[in-house]
C-alpha cells in the first residue's frame, strides 16, 4: 500500500515522503491516526497545499518536546513502594506509575512515552528510564525506588 506521510514516523520516513507499508498498518493505524494518507493524486495535491501548515505544526510539536526535555534533563524521580526484606517489591513499578509521578512532580508525560525495554521494575534501587517525548527527542532520567 502506497501512502504519503503527514508527519515524521520513526523507522518509516519523514513528512511528505511516499512510502510502501503493509495494508493493515496503513489502514488500521496510520490513516485513522492522521499520520498518513493514501498516495492518490488528489491527496498528494492536497498535501502540497497544506505543507506549510503541517510543517509549522511539526515544528511547534518539536519545540514543545524540547522544552519538556529541558525540564527533565538529569532529574531524579523517587517512587516509594512496599517491598520485602530482600529488596523485592510487592508488585512492580511500570510505565503508568512512572508517568504519573513525573506528571505530578515535573511536567506532563504520557504513559506511552515511557520506555522500559526490560519490563517493569521489581526491585528497589536506582534505574535508568528513557522517555521518548518525540520522534527526535529522547531523555534518560534516574528513577529511585525506595521502600515504604
Amino acid at each position: 500500500m502506497e501512502i504519503i506521510l503527514l508527519e515524521k514516523i520513526a523507522n518509516l520516513g519523514a513528512m511528505g515522503e511516499k512510502v510502501h507499508v503493509k495494508p493493515g498498518f496503513g489502514r488500521n493505524y496510520l490513516i485513522p491516526q492522521g499520520k498518513a494518507a493514501p498516495a492518490t493524486a488528489g491527496n498528494i495535491a492536497e498535501y502540497e497545499e497544506r505543507r506549510a501548515d503541517l510543517e509549522k505544526a511539526a515544528a511547534e510539536t518539536l519545540a514543545a518536546a524540547e522544552a519538556r526535555r529541558e525540564v527533565l534533563v538529569e532529574k531524579v524521580i523517587t517512587i516509594i513502594s512496599k517491598a520485602g526484606d530482600e529488596g523485592k517489591l510487592f508488585g512492580s513499578v511500570g510505565t503508568a506509575d512512572i508517568a504519573e509521578v513525573i506528571t505530578e512532580q515535573l511536567v506532563a508525560v504520557e504513559r506511552h512515552e515511557v520506555r522500559l525495554p526490560d519490563g517493569a521494575f521489581r526491585v528497589l534501587g536506582e534505574h535508568d528510564v528513557q522517555l521518548q517525548l518525540h520522534t527526535d527527542v529522547a531523555v534518560i532520567i534516574k528513577l529511585l525506588i525506595e521502600a515504604e
